[in-house]
């Protein structure tokens, strides 16, 4: 009996504890996420402190699941620099979990040797990471990806006849509330970034939802909870919400993302609008767009 009673209390307890980490990832901003990984990442491509940019991302991504945003790349950052300085970053669970980060991209990646080289010094081979690429996929929503595929070509066959614009650009608002709703936000952990060999990012679907007044309040307020979310990139909420600064109101663009013929008149305002929402400042903006050209070139 008092056997039954320990491992009830053992069970009560785990459950407990699975439910209050649950809770507690549910309730993180990853707003803040955002602006710490700016923060950091400044850090190191301003300073050249790699060492202090090392320790507070280890400290980060300890409260956050890490992302591993498109450009920034913050986890792989952290990984990377660490092995250099010979800092424990968690060796091979850590890369484990880097692996579903740049899985999406995988197709554009999987002759990176600088990337293959870093997972064979700890002993995973390439066999391995194509596994695990190949077991998350088997975890994407198919219903999603099925969705969002009709939604992306009808959205880009529009923009090649300006007539069915407006019709089917309704057709795509009505189906991304369907998709909200039922399945989600189609970010890059449910649906990748491509389907098959037809590459389709969600930021160019919402940019044009832009145009639609009516559509504005649920689109403002539904996709901003995804960006706290972590699942919808800042940068493809802001250029939506510039798009529709630009286009409806005849307004200069709060965030500067997409900037159309919008003036900058006051960067300290637009670098406050910025943080808001998890962007890097203009000049940070600038550097890093810099800096991935440059790495980008150097690879080819």
């Amino acid at each position: 009996m008092r056997k039954n009673t320990v491992s009830y209390f053992i069970y009560t307890l785990v459950i407990s504890l699975f439910i209050f980490s649950s809770c507690k990832n549910r309730n993180l901003n990853y707003i803040t996420y955002y602006n710490k990984v700016n923060e950091i990442d400044s850090i190191y491509r301003f300073k050249k402190d790699t060492l202090s940019a090392i320790k507070q991302y280890k400290k980060l991504f300890r409260k956050y699941p890490p992302l591993n945003q498109d450009r920034i790349q913050e986890y792989e950052t952290y990984i990377r620099f660490a092995d250099q300085h010979h800092k424990n970053f968690g060796g091979k669970k850590s890369l484990y979990k880097l692996i579903p980060l740049i899985a999406p991209y995988w197709q554009y990646r999987k002759e990176d040797t600088r990337f293959i080289q870093l997972y064979k010094k700890y002993g995973i081979n390439r066999q391995e990471i194509d596994l695990e690429i190949t077991q998350w996929k088997k975890r994407l929503n198919r219903k999603l990806i099925d969705s969002f595929t009709v939604a992306f070509k009808r959205d880009q066959d529009s923009r090649k006849n300006s007539l069915d614009i407006i019709k089917n650009d309704k057709k795509n608002a009505e189906m991304l509330k369907w998709m909200f709703e039922n399945e989600g936000f189609p970010g890059l952990q449910k649906i990748g970034i491509t389907n098959g060999d037809f590459f389709m990012p969600s930021g160019p679907l919402l940019l044009h939802m832009a145009d639609y007044d009516e559509y504005h309040p649920y689109f403002k307020t539904k996709i901003l909870e995804y960006v706290k979310s972590g699942e919808c990139p800042p940068r493809d909420y802001a250029a939506m919400i510039d798009r529709y600064y630009l286009h409806i109101l005849k307004k200069d663009p709060p965030y500067w993302v997409y900037i159309g013929n919008g003036n900058l008149k006051d960067s300290a305002v637009i670098n406050r609008n910025r943080k808001s929402v998890g962007l890097p400042g203009l000049r940070h903006a600038q550097l890093i767009t810099k800096d991935f050209s440059k790495k980008n070139k150097t690879e080819k």
